[in-house]
């Protein structure tokens, strides 16, 4: 067996030696490029010249050898940008790939780069470092590609920058669905998996070893000192599908769902770091399958739970299929340190189909704390076959098991590695102080910036409008991200559509009495275009000039996928007169396309023929949805034909944590009752994972209607009036046994 140190010996040595007659060859054309490859021998380099390869397809074939590998690299790492339908493919042994970057494009095939060619060719004792893929997606939003594939044995994926997928597909994948791909000894190391927006369905995984059809079979791939940095895509970051993988050091810093062992048996997570700083569905570790251990790991400030849990030990089928959940058996959960975080799950899933509990597994020596009591420790099953002992905690309310849990009043220090631990008389109880926490910056290529947290909206110019025909059109046409457009009171007739490609800001300017009021004459006001995202403050929207058709709305999203999530803000807006024809919306969304947030505060809406927010377009029951999350606060509702919000989310899938909606300290007068409204709801949510609706007036509205189809919703209603409006109506669905 090949130890780390000595792998990445070898790769180093590889890089470095050459015997007397190896050849550089710069080449500049794609012909020039198939011919070098044609004729590369071991110990060659061939150097593809700075500037945008577009449309290139590359193969690079070979066979090199252990101390001279045939090697691929850019003229000026970082100044080789392959763009438009590109891929990489890598066919042979010993081949060095480096410093190359694909960006404003797609692969025309399934993947970006892959160890294999179309005939299944595999590339082995080969290595991939300081590449970039960034925002490389399909502009398709739910045609599934995979940026990285790795086949074959013995190869390396290092020091490596993915960030921005956007579209279906996990980012990268280890296949073992051939026998030369099997028992592979991959590692994949010091990479920077970068930011992935939320997906809104099943496929958003970063990284996944293997495949349920192969997930008894043993991968032996090492994921070792990767930095995971907000990556959101759904409840899996990490899936693996296979045995004996060994998950160490590693960072996951604020990134929503789990390091989940899926498939497969005798797999090793320790000292991996988890940072959650507090944002919501944030997660740690799932458990599933045999012989699994996970020691070693600190776990902070976490906020998932059910399946994104800080840690959770999940129930099995009975003589479970492949596909589904293996028992948890002989594993091992010791010196895991678990501060501030919500959620540990045990005997999670549990139900007639999930109803083998975990057996002969121990949980010991971890350290559990948070600073306020809390009962943050859930069973949802029989958990007599896990072994609690040595465990000590702070600040937790209720104790799985009578034996094995010691509470203390513990106070924190901050160790050297800036963890926190309790005193040197616990000094065996959670993570060992030697712990080496992972820095973002030692992972990735380091000439290739790594992305902040700038802010979308209200970073950039200020322009002052003032009111006429169309003078607010050219402004916004002209606008760049992040600017700032300001109104002054007076009426704005516009006769285009305002096409919003990236944050802009609108706001009005009152002089005490009088507000800005735009009027519109085509079906829409605003389009949300693809990187889009609008916040309106301070105005008045009037549809009384628009066209005498049904489905006019006030803002739509692009009528074709979006590959970028937008956010939609309102606050401080009349909208009226939205009833010149039946079907007249103010917020109308198409398939694929998701909101990050939507937020409608201080607003007032009137005389209305449709929806104010119709989120209702993916019906194929995939478990895709239109919006992650949706607040609506301290505003009115009156003579609204269609439901202040309906928003729809089909399907069983689990692999998701939406959507969510919160209607607080808002009147709903008249609101739901019109012949067109399907729903017959002022509210209408379907397969909502969260809602919170609160100190509200409904007053001669159509009820509320929830329907809950999967997962573990929580519905909270409180503090509500129903004058001359029917009780609210929650329906159960009962979840299918797949």
């Amino acid at each position: 067996m090949i130890t780390s140190a000595k792998r990445v010996f070898l790769s180093a040595v590889a890089l470095t030696l050459c015997n007397p007659v190896c050849a550089d060859t710069l080449v500049s054309t794609q012909d020039e490029f198939r011919q070098a490859i044609s004729t590369a021998t071991p110990g060659d380099t061939i150097i593809m010249a700075d500037g945008e390869w577009n449309d290139f397809e590359m193969l690079f074939s070979g066979v090199g050898s252990s101390d001279e590998p045939i090697t691929l690299t850019a003229q000026n790492k970082g100044s080789v940008i392959i763009t438009g339908q590109s891929n990489l493919r890598l066919v042979g042994e010993y081949l060095v790939v480096s410093g190359l970057v694909f960006k404003d494009g797609y692969s025309p095939t399934n993947t970006v780069v892959s160890f294999r060619a179309a005939s299944g060719r595999l590339a082995s004792h080969s290595r991939v470092t300081e590449l970039v893929i960034d925002h490389f997606n399909n502009p398709e939003r739910f045609e599934t590609d995979f940026w990285v594939m790795m086949y074959g044995q013995h190869n390396r994926f290092d020091h490596n920058f993915l960030a921005g997928k956007s579209n279906a597909g996990v980012t990268m994948a280890v296949r073992l669905d051939s026998e030369n791909s099997r028992e592979n000894y991959h590692q994949i190391d010091h990479n920077y998996f970068g930011p992935r927006p939320i997906l809104g369905s099943n496929g958003g995984e970063t990284l996944r070893i293997g495949t349920s059809q192969y997930s008894l079979t043993d991968s032996f791939t090492l994921i070792e000192y990767n930095y995971f940095d907000r990556r959101d895509g759904e409840v899996e970051i990490i899936s693996s599908k296979s045995g004996s993988n060994t998950f160490r050091g590693n960072v996951f810093f604020e990134s929503r769902g789990t390091l989940t062992l899926r498939h497969g048996n005798d797999n090793l997570i320790e000292d991996n770091v988890f940072l959650g700083n507090g944002v919501d569905h944030t997660g740690g570790i799932r458990v599933i399958n045999k012989r699994q251990t996970v020691r070693n790991n600190y776990l902070s400030n976490l906020k998932g739970h059910r399946f994104g849990g800080a840690l959770v030990v999940m129930n099995g089928v009975p003589n479970s299929p492949i596909n589904r959940y293996h028992q948890v058996e002989d594993s091992v959960i010791a010196n895991n340190t678990i501060i501030e975080s919500d959620h540990i799950e045990l005997a999670a899933g549990a139900d007639s189909e999930r109803s083998a509990p975990p057996i002969r597994t121990t949980f010991q020596n971890n350290l559990i704390i948070n600073a306020e009591v809390k009962d943050s420790i859930a069973v949802h099953g029989d958990i007599s076959g896990i072994t609690f002992s040595d465990n000590i905690t702070s600040g937790i309310l209720v104790f799985p098991s009578n034996q094995g849990f010691e509470a203390r009043t513990l106070s924190l220090v901050e160790g050297s590695n800036g963890l926190l631990y309790p005193g040197a008389a616990l000094a065996d109880i959670g993570v060992s102080k030697s712990l080496s926490v992972l820095d973002r910056k030692d992972t990735g290529p380091s000439w290739y910036p790594k992305p902040g947290y700038e802010e979308a909206f209200d970073r950039g110019d200020v322009s002052t409008v003032v009111g006429g025909n169309d003078t607010l059109s050219d402004v916004v046409a002209n606008s760049l991200p992040g600017d700032v457009i300001e109104l002054e009171p007076g009426e704005y007739i516009v006769s285009k559509f305002l096409a919003i490609a990236h944050p802009l800001t609108i706001r009005g300017v009152t002089d005490g009495e009088t507000r800005p009021i735009i009027k519109f004459e085509r079906s829409t006001l605003f389009e949300l275009k693809d990187g889009g995202s609008l916040k309106l403050e301070g105005i008045t929207i009037d549809g009384s000039m628009a066209p005498d058709t049904y489905n006019n709305s006030v803002i739509r999203t692009s009528r074709y996928s979006m590959l970028n999530n937008y956010e939609l803000y309102i606050d401080d807006v009349q909208v009226r007169n939205l009833n010149v024809n039946h079907s007249f919306h103010f917020l109308k969304v198409a398939m694929h396309t998701m909101a990050e947030n939507i937020e409608i505060r201080n607003s007032d809406f009137q005389d209305i023929t449709g929806h104010i927010l119709a989120l209702n377009r993916e019906t194929d029951d995939l478990g895709i949805y239109n919006a992650e999350y949706v607040t609506i606060q301290n505003s009115s509702f009156i003579n609204i034909e269609g439901s202040l919000a309906t928003i729809y989310r089909g399907g069983t899938d689990e692999s998701t944590f939406g959507p969510h909606f919160r209607l607080e300290n808002s009147t709903l007068d008249n609101v739901g009752n019109g012949s067109r409204n399907s729903s017959q709801a002022s509210v209408s949510l379907l397969g909502v994972q969260s809602t919170f609706i609160s100190d509200n007036q409904f007053t001669n509205s159509a009820p509320i209607r929830v329907i809950h189809t999967v997962g573990e919703p929580v519905t909270t209603l409180s503090e509500n009036v129903f004058s001359n409006t029917m009780a609210p109506i929650i329906r159960e669905f009962q979840r299918p046994v797949l």
